[in-house]
């Protein structure tokens, strides 16, 4: 229950705006507040300033109004009878990643405030508030969602506008990626894409083609890294019949498949140096001949590569050649990891629920919110297409149309890795015991986070700062391991 007694309510003793020139709706607000009391005096002041006011007693209550709309600001107690306001803050963020949403405190719980504002809280007002002070904090709020929307709207507008099919994001770091390939398509630049395994470099590379003016013309995939390096050649620029034993009649290659189109190089780095050498060439020269032939053969294909390896680095073990690098990397589009830009994963895995209901004929399943908040959290090393594998599992195995979290991977929800049993020796204190455990969960969550310290920190909701200030008090070795790359 609220600890804000009935009788200190802020009460209201202005009239705002009058109605006949008030505006239609000066913004959607949602109030989550047990205290019906609360609830009123806050509802009557905004409807005062033209806001629509939804209100709710409870932080499931609220949660289902955000599922079924949209709201410019939410009002959020940190005291709910159903659930702390610390929690529901948390599931807001699951549902709307950029949900503006002021904390209600009373007097004398501020660093609770403030520790909500690190979770993402827009602001927070104290009880008993001031109305001045209040409306003032709401206005600022609501010009923030608006302006932040705004530039979502045209975002979106830029992606309906261009061709990017199976492209999920609206985060800050996809949106940028759409802009730039909105700029570079029309070129016929080289373009180096560079990322993890499974950020989605094909789509990208398509979404380039598509948006280009050989759209018309075929978009031809090579998996460099699949291929046997003795035959890569001969499928890259085709063969004269005896070339070799195999060789019994005359091969065109992907480069002249790809004629006028585009040829994507994935995998590159796995290429080997006389290959390298090939494909230098035909950047330089826009030229190449058959293996075994003797007659050159123009070149019109641009080239996407793409890597998921560091390039400069193979450069300075000589493994890769550096004229090869710097043709490639004329315009270099880097992708973020899913655990970078985890407003995305709500809105992929609706994606996903929808494309395996379809194709298994299913009516379409949903995730349960207790199910999406370990989809969230968990740190993805396999990226986009891990998470496609986990829901096309879930929808699979799923008997209803809610996917709950016994669907979900062990290693996912973190089932049977939990933190070993503390030590509570004889001569062991409550403090020394508090102490251990509280070593042992930071110790777990840094091998999950692959011992990634802000990794770790997002995911404790504390500061780096605080996260490392513990690390050092309880004498924690930070293990130096390299991320693998599924």
């Amino acid at each position: 229950m609220s600890d804000l007694a009935i009788s200190e309510v802020t009460p209201i003793t202005r009239r705002s705006t009058p109605p006949e020139i008030r505006p239609q709706s000066a913004g959607r607000i949602l109030i989550i507040d047990d205290e019906a009391a609360i609830r009123e005096s806050l509802e009557t002041l905004l409807h005062l300033e033209g806001y629509t006011v939804v209100v709710a007693g409870t932080g499931r209550e609220g949660l289902a109004q955000i599922g079924e709309r949209s709201f410019d600001v939410v009002l959020l107690d940190l005291a709910l009878p159903d659930k702390n306001g610390m929690e529901v803050l948390a599931d807001i963020r699951l549902l709307h990643p950029q949900q503006a949403v002021i904390m209600i405190t009373a007097y004398g719980t501020v660093e609770n405030a403030v520790r909500a504002m690190q979770s993402g809280a827009t602001n927070f007002i104290q009880k008993p508030w001031d109305n001045e002070k209040l409306l003032a904090d709401v206005r600022a709020a609501v010009a923030r969602q608006k302006a932040e929307e705004e530039n979502v709207q045209l975002k979106r507008a830029l992606k309906q506008r261009y061709n990017f099919e199976h492209i999920v994001g609206k985060s800050e770091p996809m949106l940028k990626i759409f802009d730039l390939v909105a700029q570079v398509a029309p070129s016929r630049s080289t373009v180096l894409l560079q990322g993890e395994s499974g950020t989605g470099k094909e789509l990208i590379a398509k979404a380039i083609h598509l948006n280009s003016t050989r759209r018309d013309r075929p978009f031809v995939p090579v998996n460099s890294g699949s291929t046997p390096a003795d035959l890569l050649e001969s499928t890259l620029f085709g063969h004269v019949k005896g070339a070799f034993t195999s060789a019994v009649t005359s091969k065109k290659g992907l480069f002249e498949v790809a004629d006028r189109g585009t040829l994507f190089l994935d995998e590159i780095g796995t290429m080997t140096m006389d290959t390298q050498s090939k494909i230098l060439r035909v950047l330089q020269d826009r030229k190449f001949m058959h293996l075994g032939g003797v007659q050159e053969i123009q070149a019109d294909v641009r080239i996407i590569a793409a890597t998921n390896v560091d390039l400069r680095q193979m450069v300075r073990e000589g493994k890769f050649r550096e004229d090869l690098f710097y043709r490639l990397n004329v315009i270099s589009i880097d992708l973020p990891p899913l655990r970078q830009r985890r407003e995305d994963i709500p809105l992929l895995v609706h994606h996903f629920l929808k494309k395996y209901s379809d194709e298994n004929e299913l009516p379409l399943r949903n995730m349960s919110l207790e199910a999406l908040r370990p989809l969230v959290s968990y740190s993805w090393p396999g990226n986009v297409r891990e998470l496609e594998n986990t829901v096309e599992r879930a929808v699979v195995l799923s008997s209803g149309t809610e996917i709950g979290v016994d669907l979900l991977p062990d290693h996912v929800v973190g089932r049977g890795s939990a933190v070993p049993a503390m030590d509570a020796s004889p001569g062991a204190t409550l403090f020394s015991i508090v102490e251990d455990c509280e070593r042992r969960i930071i110790i777990d969550m840094l091998e999950r986070c692959s011992w990634n310290q802000t990794e770790a920190a997002e995911r404790f909701h504390v500061p780096l700062s605080t996260l490392n200030q513990k690390i050092k008090r309880l004498s924690i070795e930070i293990k130096k391991k390299n991320r693998e790359i599924a």
